[in-house]
């Protein structure tokens, strides 16, 4: 195989992803030419409604999804948080890169952290999952809805329509943004998108030549995490409709332990579970701490938000 073409959305964080797979692949297949597709994605131009209202963040891979089933792209690269729990027949993740940092960002041009923000301060998201967890620790906070790229989400910020907003620490150190981050929020504040800080290549199934140029890119310490973040959303039935957060970390002695929660939107109810278990039977943890939260009474919260949204 002599060329690669990468699909990716044409945001700058999405092309500096797919740049910095490209990079990797030509260093690891010198023979073997790299090209990025850009696409414009449905999730980059419904920008005036919220995302759980159009269809969540499914939106920001079709296009790249159907550019690798009509064979215009022999991969595609994603953040992970962003990849939907069940993929298209004929698709497949096949390499989940080394985590990044995985924590949100508080970024504030007058405030130094979540803590030191005014009462009814302004803060600026699109996600339910950071919005329930902020009104759970601050329910004196106005939450406005914030949509774009990270760079006309920082505008906007610059501009005095925020007092802050939150964004993924990874996206903004990717861009070179970590200046901008005031603080990263502790877990105990906001526990992260099950695959945030992951970025993933999928490509088709039946790929093989594909999959055996790729491969090399897997971290496997990190897939077993994700293994386990996804089981756990699969088995809740996760979109961006639902104010759900992951994160799993592998501990000493092979174990990994896997943190969730589940949210009412206005923050009034929080569900925590927590579990540890062998690595090796990521999947099944993940599951495990799902039925946890539905003992405690998720289904029902869930039901009523995919009710609320539609």
């Amino acid at each position: 195989m002599t060329e690669l073409r990468i699909a990716t959305r044409s945001s700058p964080l999405a092309l500096w992803q797919a740049e910095h797979v490209a990079a990797a692949l030509r260093a690891a297949h010198p023979g073997v030419e790299v090209t990025l597709l850009p696409l414009t994605t449905e999730g980059d131009v419904l920008l005036d409604s919220p995302l759980a209202a159009i269809g969540g963040k499914g939106l920001f891979i079709k296009e790249l999804e159907r550019a690798l089933l009509e064979g215009e792209a022999h991969l595609a690269v994603h953040s992970m948080k962003d990849v939907p729990a069940a993929l298209p027949e004929g698709l497949g993740i096949v390499a989940v890169m080394a985590r990044e940092d995985p924590y949100d960002a508080l970024v504030s041009a007058r405030y130094g952290s979540l803590d030191k923000l005014p009462e009814a301060a302004r803060v600026g998201t699109c996600s339910l999952r950071r919005q329930a967890q902020l009104l759970a620790y601050r329910p004196d906070l106005q939450i406005l809805p914030l949509r774009g790229n990270v760079n006309t989400r920082l505008r906007k910020l610059d501009a005095g329509d925020y007092d802050a907003i939150v964004l993924a620490s990874a996206g903004l150190q990717r861009l070179g943004l970590q200046a901008r981050i005031r603080e990263r929020i502790a877990f105990t504040h906001c526990l992260p998108a099950i695959g945030q800080g992951v970025m993933c290549i999928e490509c088709r199934s039946d790929a093989k030549q594909v999959h055996s140029l790729v491969h090399e890119l897997d971290h496997p310490e990190t897939a077993l995490c994700i293994a386990a973040e996804r089981a756990l959303g699969a088995r809740l039935e996760a979109t961006c409709q639902v104010p759900l957060a992951g994160h799993a970390a592998l501990q000493a002695g092979g174990q990994l332990r896997l943190r969730a929660l589940v949210a009412a939107t206005d923050g009034s109810k929080v569900l925590h579970a927590e579990r540890a278990g062998d690595a090796q039977e990521a999947a099944a943890l993940g599951r495990q701490v799902a039925e946890e939260l539905l003992q405690q009474g998720a289904a029902a919260l869930l039901d009523d938000l995919r009710a609320a949204h539609g």
